[in-house]
This record gives structure tokens, C-alpha cells and sequence, in this order.
């Protein structure tokens, strides 16, 4: 069966909407199917997903497009594209200082970020829980770890939108030049920053990258640039949009809102509805790996290598062979054991800030709007891979 004729229209309204009966279809209708327009491998089920993840066979293909050198300077020593053994070389000097203790220390200041913040978000009355909080706080928090001054955060915040819409799978080249131009002023950035760093150390993560050594291995400028990019850019966009789908989710489910409002039950807390929030509707929909290896076969199919393959998360998470009544959003789950943050070589290295962000913002929610409200009907934002709303109007009510 082919795709489209199943309603997989990954630039239709209609489909950005609400993609989930149309991965329900695509699961039936077998675990890998042909995508002609992208020329890719659809994996739907969440068992041959979680393996692909895993799978050292497959790879991220770095394939520079040469109208776009800037941008492609921003990829190329990005840890989403890397494969041993530069990708461990380098995943290893980052989490040297990219620590969970590290993103531990931070909770004052998350928790500080969080209270000013949504405080000022409050006072309007009715606010955009996503332009007037989460952005925000979520790039406050990533520019103060990263040793960024806070006042540039809205200039990064730009840079950051305009440069993952290169990770759509039909991105214009009106897009394709605005993330070409922003790549190149967020490189320009970061180098005048390592330089400073060099000559000024502080004590933030980007210090820390240009003064790590580890088996005699240091970090190369390129790297050092391409880990901030990616770092801001993955971190921010995963946070924000994880908190504003599931609070969308939470709203127009009022029943598990009151659940984390009440407290009543011991195993429904802020860090447990996390994981449903990601799991439920998550941010990022799609990941595409190449076939580094002629022997590749997933359900039975047998691949060859150059040939290309795309993770739908989104399906993979709804699959009800792993997730007993898969559709329904339920803030107590507690299942960690989906792939919102993807898995194996790629898993998250920013999964613990992300997290902690997310329930520290739910804890604050709930202590402060209690009877928050819907304000407008939500809507998503026109992208597929990167999945979030556009905005989201809620009146706070009184605590």
C-alpha cells in the first residue's frame, strides 16, 4: 500500500493536525513501506524502530548540499551526524562536562528562570504559554549553561527556528536560505565566543569544551562550534515543544491535569508526566539513518546499502504492540521505555535538561495555575518533523 493513499500528506494541514490515525493505518499496513516522493524507507512500528536505533549498520549520511556552505559548515561535526568513531570520540569529551550532575547544579537557576518567568507570563492575564514562558525560560536556562549572554537569547531563538527547518522533508528554498544565513551568523557568534573564552575562561560549558583534555584528545574549534549549534538547537527546540503539545494534551484532558493539580496519587508527579508528554505527542517525528551495509533487513525486507530508511517516533510511540491502550494519554503511565529522546548511539545527550526543564515547568504550573485554561483553539505549527504549536492561549485563573 502506498503511503499517500493512507493519508501520509506529511505538508497537509489536515495531517499536521492530527497525524496519529494516519500512523494507525500505516502500522497496518506493514512495518516498512516506500515512500516514493522522499525516496525513502517508512519503519512504523516501534519494534523495528527501537532496533534500527541500534543498529551500527545505519548510519546518519552527511550529504552537503554545495548551496548551502554554511549551513553544511553548522552539520559537520554535529553529534546528530556523526558514526563511530568520531561520533564516540567526541560524544565522550562533551558528557565529560556535560554532566547529569551538571545539569543537577542548575536547578536553582531553572527554578529561578521558571518563577520570574511565568510570573511575568501571569500578569498579562491571558498569555501564550509558549512565546510568553517556555521559549523564554528554555533559552534563558541553555544560555546561561552554555556562558551565553541571556539578553542575546532572542537573537539565538532565531537562528535556532530558522535552521532546523533544514531537517523537514520538504523545505523550500525560500527556508533553505534563511537557515543558510542564520548558520552563518550563529557560527560567527560562536567563534567570537570561544575566542573570548580563551582569553577570559569562565566557569560555563563553553570554557569547560574549549579547556577539556581526555586521553590526550582535545576538542577542535569546528567541533566546539557545531556542539553549541546543536546543543541550543536540539536542547531548546525539544524542551519547548515537548511542554507545549503536552500541555495542549493536559487541557483538553482536563481529568489528568486534576491528577498532577490534586497530588492524591503518589505515583502522578511532574518528572512521571514527562514521560507521557513525550511519549503521547512528542517533538520530533521523524529520524532518517542510511544503509551503510548490504546485509541490512528490517521485517523480513532485505536493504541495500546508500539506500535510505525514516524512524516515524510518532507511530513508533502509539504502536500497541508495545503500549497497552497506546492512544490514550495517561499523565501516570510512567513508561521511560519509549524513544522520544531516540536510543543507542544518537540517544539525547541533553534528555536530562530537557526532563528536568519540562517537570520543573509542570511543578510551577501546577502550584501557581491550577485552573489554567485553554483561551483559542491551538494550532500546529505547518512542519512535520519538528512538531509543535504555533502558540498557546491560556488564562491562567487564580491559584
Amino acid at each position: 500500500m502506498i503511503p499517500a493513499e493512507l493519508g501520509f500528506h506529511p505538508s497537509s494541514p489536515a495531517f499536521l493536525a492530527d497525524p496519529y490515525p494516519v500512523y494507525a493505518r500505516l502500522r497496518a499496513a506493514g512495518p516498512v513501506l516506500w515512500h516514493e516522493p522522499r525516496q525513502v524507507y517508512l519503519l512504523t512500528r516501534f519494534e523495528h524502530v527501537h532496533a534500527a536505533l541500534r543498529d551500527r549498520r545505519l548510519g546518519r549520511g552527511y550529504e552537503p548540499d554545495p548551496r548551502w556552505p554554511r549551513w553544511a559548515d553548522s552539520e559537520r561535526w554535529s553529534l546528530l551526524n556523526l558514526e563511530p568513531p568520531d561520533h564516540t570520540r567526541l560524544r565522550r569529551l562533551v558528557s565529560a562536562v556535560f554532566t547529569p550532575r551538571a545539569v543537577t547544579a542548575l536547578r536553582p537557576v531553572i527554578d529561578q528562570y521558571s518563577d520570574r518567568i511565568l510570573s511575568a507570563a501571569r500578569g498579562l492575564g491571558e498569555f501564550d504559554l509558549i512565546g510568553d514562558y517556555a521559549q523564554p525560560f528554555s533559552v534563558a536556562v541553555i544560555c546561561t549553561l552554555l556562558g551565553v549572554p541571556v539578553a542575546d537569547g532572542p537573537r539565538l531563538l532565531d537562528w535556532s527556528h530558522a535552521i532546523v527547518k533544514m531537517y523537514e522533508i520538504s523545505t523550500d528554498d525560500t527556508h533553505r536560505t534563511l537557515a543558510e544565513r542564520a548558520a552563518g551568523e550563529f557560527i560567527d557568534y560562536v567563534t567570537a565566543l570561544i575566542a573570548d573564552r580563551r582569553a577570559r575562561p569562565r566557569d560555563d560549558l563553553v570554557s569547560q569544551l574549549i579547556g577539556i583534555a581526555d586521553q590526550g584528545d582535545r576538542l577542535t574549534q569546528d567541533e566546539i562550534v557545531c556542539t553549541v549549534i546543536v546543543l541550543l538547537n536540539a536542547g531548546h527546540e525539544a524542551t519547548v515543544n515537548t511542554l507545549g503539545n503536552g500541555m495542549r494534551a493536559l487541557l483538553r484532558y482536563p481529568d489528568q491535569w486534576a491528577r498532577i493539580v490534586s497530588g492524591d496519587d503518589p505515583a502522578v508527579n511532574p518528572t512521571v508526566a514527562v514521560e507521557e508528554m513525550i511519549r503521547w505527542d512528542g517533538p520530533l517525528q521523524l529520524f532518517e539513518r542510511w544503509v551503510l551495509d548490504d546485509g541490512v533487513q528490517i521485517a523480513g525486507r532485505r536493504l541495500r546499502a546508500g539506500e535510505r530508511i525514516a524512524m516515524l517516533f510518532g507511530s513508533a510511540n502509539r504502536d500497541p504492540a508495545r503500549f497497552d491502550d497506546a492512544d490514550r494519554f495517561d499523565i501516570g503511565r510512567g513508561d521511560t521505555g519509549h524513544i522520544g529522546f531516540g536510543g543507542g548511539t544518537h540517544f539525547c545527550i541533553g534528555a536530562p535538561l530537557a526532563r528536568l526543564e519540562i517537570a520543573v515547568s509542570l511543578d510551577r504550573l501546577r502550584r501557581d495555575c491550577p485552573r489554567i485554561e485553554l483561551a483559542a483553539e491551538p494550532q500546529y505549527q505547518p512542519f512535520f518533523v519538528i512538531r509543535g504549536l504555533r502558540e498557546l492561549r491560556v488564562r491562567a485563573g487564580l491559584p
